[in-house]
């Protein structure tokens, strides 16, 4: 048993529930749970809590419900004691405290993202400039001219260059030669991807060659390509190129994974692009997979695009595979619970409560505001005045009675939407708080901020007439 003496602060609602867990979870240290003269612990907040907390019972940890509003440090400086924001739902408690007790840094990566612009020639220096942009707003760290077979692009080496004014590290993709070259001395980075016949380009050039083999699929005629830049001492890459499914798939992976093995030290990189265009699922499962890879044989360079609809989060998605996978890789562990960011579609613990839990909690409601929470069997809506409970939303309009209500019906329509879509996907649902999609959604809120207080939405608002 340590020394840690934490006290936990709840409502009346939550307090038994809260005495059952802890007493469950058999922790490690010693704990007293404080009922703070309020029924909803979310109502609480830390100027409450300052208010009414005369004694912090020799805590040296305090921890307040997750939904507590309010300065948390001047908190914590007005009681002398430490405090801290738990889970949302009290139901979170034992795996809040499991990841308590390991933290990961995910500002830390391995992997160079290549983020690929791939119809440079036909759009100008500053759209191609503007995606720059993005791509690096999503965690790109290279930003790639795509060249087109056939189609001029007179305009190469103005862009390479712009974006070099910018700041941006820049790489040309195409396998002209003529391209290869007169991006080298337009100033880019990287240019790929040359074979043992237009390996000649290095020596003209200070730009760092990305390799693949000359005839695909022999990683064996790379061996003197290698032992060339090697003797030259030129920094270079080597893609053995990753095919995409039923075109070489499988034997692609073997192929990096052969070429790994002959070669522990060399500079790699991996096309994902190849898989997440070319597959029509989900991507963010696939860049969690492709990253995986890369994070087991030191691929440190990938090549991503953002072409096919479905691949809009691309770039997102590997920048945060790849920081998922470097802390798993330094802590020597699953990459599992480490963050939400690629559970786009589910979650891995989308009903905290059972149906007979959340009927117990309805059981102490005096109020008529209606609560909303999912267990696995469906939506379960309740007040003060009844509990109902059903799939689909437009079998509880009838038990409600917000006929005569707009505001307060359009509330409960969009509340009880959410709950159906995070029901049928396996997705957490918080009332009054949005769906979190992790990277998968575009200027989207994922979680609230816990410090501050929300404005009352449209349906709350009084409305004044003209």
């Amino acid at each position: 048993m340590s020394d840690e003496r934490i006290l936990f602060l709840t409502g009346k609602l939550a307090e038994k529930q809260l005495r059952q867990i802890l007493a469950g979870m058999e922790p490690d240290f010693y704990y007293k749970v404080k009922e703070m003269g309020v029924k909803v612990a979310a109502l609480m907040t830390t100027e409450m809590i300052g208010r009414r907390l005369k004694d912090t019972e020799d805590a040296t940890r305090i921890v307040i419900p997750g939904r507590c509003r309010g300065d948390i440090e001047a908190l914590s400086q007005q009681l002398g004691v430490p405090v801290e924001r738990g889970p949302e739902e009290v139901k979170d408690l034992p795996q809040y405290f499991g990841k308590n007790a390991q933290q990961y840094d995910l500002s830390q990566y391995q992997t160079k993202i290549f983020a690929e612009i791939v119809d440079a020639p036909n759009i100008s220096v500053e759209e191609v400039i503007q995606r720059a942009y993005y791509y690096k707003a999503q965690g790109a760290d290279v930003i790639d001219i795509g060249c087109l077979p056939g189609t001029p692009f007179p305009h190469l080496q103005d862009c390479i260059r712009s974006l070099k004014q910018e700041g941006f590290t820049v790489s040309i993709d195409s396998l002209e030669d003529s391209d290869l070259l007169a991006g080298g001395k337009a100033g880019a980075d990287y240019m790929l991807s040359l074979t043992s016949s237009s390996l000649w380009i290095v020596d003209e050039v200070e730009t760092t060659p990305i390799i693949i083999p000359q005839v695909h699929g022999d990683i064996s005629c790379l061996d003197a390509v290698i032992a060339t830049l090697q003797r030259k001492n030129r920094a270079f890459i080597v893609d053995p190129i990753l095919d995409p499914i039923h075109f070489g798939f499988t034997e692609s992976i073997v192929r990096n994974y052969q070429f790994r093995q002959r070669y522990p030290e060399v500079e790699m990189m991996l096309g994902v692009g190849n898989i997440t265009e070319l597959t029509h699922a989900d991507t963010s499962g696939m860049n969690a997979l492709l990253l995986g890879i890369c994070s087991e044989l030191n691929i440190n360079h990938i090549l991503a695009t953002e072409v096919s609809k479905h691949a809009c989060r691309a770039i997102k998605e590997a920048d945060s595979a790849r920081r998922i996978m470097y802390a798993a890789k330094q802590h020597d562990s699953l990459p599992k619970h480490i963050a939400p960011d690629l559970m786009t579609v589910h979650d891995n613990a989308p009903f905290p409560y059972r149906r007979d839990e959340i009927e117990a909690i309805a059981a102490e409601i005096r109020d008529p505001s209606y609560r909303i929470q999912t267990s696995s069997e469906g939506l379960h809506v309740f007040n003060r005045d009844g509990f109902h409970t059903a799939q689909d939303p437009f079998d509880l309009y009838p038990k409600l009675g917000v006929e005569t209500d707009g505001g307060h019906a359009f509330y409960l329509g969009v509340e009880l939407a959410r709950a159906q879509i995070a029901w049928q996907l396996g997705k957490r649902f918080t009332q009054d708080q949005p769906l979190n999609w992790g990277c998968a959604a575009q200027g989207a809120e994922t979680e609230a901020d816990l410090h501050t207080f929300k404005p009352a939405g449209s349906t709350l608002k009084k409305q004044h007439p003209e």
